[in-house]
């Protein structure tokens, strides 16, 4: 009886090993294969802008290689990043609806599928001698460049302000944040310009003054938004599905580790400042969604700005700008939900 037990015994320790030994084989090539096959991603974006971040954070928690994709994360400063995609040179973009929105009405096939800011946090900075929106008048405003989102919300801005963009403010093509402060503090070439923060705050150092804060005015806007093209998602529906899973868990990564989230942020925006940066984590956390459908409302707001130049968008049906069928599977699956449990 000894020895039969004692063969049982072993028979049992070789079939336990053996399971162990398989199950580690079959571990190993289910986290090996997304390295050997992962798919090339190419995914650009404007500006080293907070409403940007939530590319970078979930390229610091490798979530898009957690999901099979071997992303490439490029810098197209201004409009080249959606030029770029409609030409096929990369597959998304991370860009405003109000950079889509005028390309899809004059026939590319570009769509958001889901959104990272879907409300203005820019401050109008001005110089300290503009006290009143009165004093507006006849003054110049920086931006980018004609067409880019600071073109359209300023003229957004500046309407609600009870003025007329086309008529009271001349908007100057000036260039990026670095540019626009020093301009304004020169004085010689604009008075003003809307910065997101904290770039703002640099302005107020240099003795400018907020005039107006978007953030408090709560004006439905489609601002940033991961773009793509009917094309793309035709030929790569399970890339989009993957890319946007991947997002989403880097908003769950966001919450869950501040550390990681800072340190995309400091790297990309260039933050010293431990106060400057944690600021910016926490108006991140304030402003992404954990269910980050693009927004109807934002992009009419849009179309309302956009009619009194195209005719085309006062009929345009919102619906025909976005494709949320990959949140929706994730949403209703309940896939969202269970990574906060």
């Amino acid at each position: 009886m000894v020895e039969i037990a004692s063969r049982m015994e072993d028979r049992g320790l070789r079939i336990a090993f053996g399971t162990r030994f398989t199950l580690a084989v079959i571990a190993l090539l289910i986290f090996a294969w997304p390295i050997g096959a992962a798919d090339k991603l190419r995914i650009g974006y404007s500006g080293a802008t907070i409403s940007n971040a939530m590319l970078w954070v979930t390229e610091e928690g490798k979530l898009f290689q957690k999901n099979g994709i071997d992303p490439e994360i490029l810098y197209l400063q201004t409009t080249l990043g959606q030029t770029a995609m409609i030409a096929g040179e990369i597959h998304m973009c991370v860009y405003s609806a109000s950079l889509l929105a005028p390309a899809r009405l004059q026939g590319a096939d570009v769509v958001m599928v889901m959104s990272f800011l879907n409300k203005p946090i820019y401050r109008l900075v001005v110089r300290p001698e503009i006290r009143t929106v009165a004093d507006l008048k006849g003054k110049r405003l920086g931006i980018t460049r004609f067409g880019t989102v600071t073109d359209w919300t300023t003229r957004l801005l500046i309407s609600r302000l009870g003025l007329d963009p086309e008529k009271d403010v001349a908007l100057v093509q000036v260039g990026d944040v670095p540019v626009l402060l020093a301009s304004m503090s020169a004085g010689k070439t604009i008075d003003g310009a809307i910065i997101q923060p904290p770039y703002y705050l640099k302005a107020v150092a240099l003795g400018m003054r907020v005039l107006a804060n978007m953030q408090e005015m709560d004006i439905p806007f489609q601002q940033t938004g991961l773009n793509t093209t009917q094309k793309f998602i035709g030929r790569n529906p399970d890339i989009v599905r993957r890319a946007v899973k991947s997002v989403i868990e880097g908003i769950h990564f966001m919450r869950a580790n501040p550390a990681a989230a800072k340190r995309a942020i400091a790297r990309r925006m260039q933050i010293k400042d431990e106060k400057e940066l944690e600021d910016s984590y926490q108006l991140l956390r304030s402003f992404i969604q954990v269910k980050p459908y693009p927004s109807l409302e934002g992009f009419r707001t849009i179309f309302a700005e956009l009619g009194k130049r195209v005719p085309a968008a006062k009929n345009a049906d919102v619906k025909d700008f976005v494709d949320t069928r990959f949140i929706e599977e994730l949403d209703r699956s309940g896939y969202i939900d269970g990574l906060y449990r």
